[in-house]
């Protein structure tokens, strides 16, 4: 049983149909990227997923409970957690402040203290400015604190969205290397990303989103060297 399992999905803007029919699984432990130009559907697909939308059609599968009518609140009380676009960290809270609301859902408060020092091992910078304002941050400590704050939940499979968008290259490459040490300590994870050719190099497996379809999908090193790949998004 896949861990993510999203079946025939159908998403509206009012009259504008975004997503049509799209139909992807998520395994447990597996790096999945979707990739696609911008405006492809991708941020609505991780949307729907998370609870922030609402499909017209189809379902949303996690751990084998429906979970298309979840609120999204509950939805990361289930183990899901949600990186979003453009980092969205609470600018007037402390690095500190924020990671904390990132364990909202739970409750021991020794399980919560263990993450954090989790965390800060991890994002070693986080630690340094906890008590600087996140809206001071640069982009790239912004990106890490979303991602802190994604993990302080505990979750089994995180989602993110765009992160390496507006990073300097070696900030992507420092992103790039949390997200596989993130995978490596056993949390699924399903990348959305523009940056094609740094998505398919930490995944395993990938689909192709064009105008809220999915047009191709399989092992991510064959879609890399696949032409047809190379010359819409790998700029070959």
């Amino acid at each position: 049983m896949a861990m993510l399992e999203v079946k025939d999905l159908e998403v509206f803007y009012g009259m504008i149909q975004a997503i049509k029919g799209v139909s992807f699984e998520v395994n447990e432990g597996e790096v999945i990227a979707l990739i696609g130009a911008n405006g492809a559907g991708k941020t609505t697909i991780l949307h729907t997923i998370t609870g922030l939308l609402s499909p017209k059609k189809g379902t949303v599968l996690f751990e084998g409970k429906d979970i298309t009518k979840i609120p999204a609140h509950k939805i990361v009380s289930l183990g899901m957690a949600h990186v979003p676009e453009g980092r969205r960290v609470f600018a007037q809270l402390s690095v500190y402040q924020n990671l904390k609301m990132g364990a909202y859902t739970r409750k021991d408060k020794d399980e919560i203290e263990a993450t954090l020092q989790t965390v800060y091992k991890r994002f070693p910078r986080l630690e340094e400015r906890k008590n600087q304002l996140a809206g001071t941050l640069s982009g790239g400590e912004q990106q890490m604190l979303a991602m802190g704050r994604a993990l302080m939940s505990h979750p089994r499979i995180i989602l993110m969205d765009e992160p390496s968008m507006g990073l300097s290259p070696i900030l992507v490459n420092e992103i790039f290397d949390i997200i596989q040490s993130v995978s490596a300590s056993g949390t699924t994870v399903l990348l959305v990303e523009q940056n094609a050719k740094k998505a398919l190099s930490i995944a395993d497996r990938a689909y192709v989103l064009e105008t809220g379809n999915i047009v191709m999908s399989g092992d991510a090193e064959k879609l890399m060297n696949d032409d047809s790949i190379k010359k819409a998004y790998l700029g070959e």
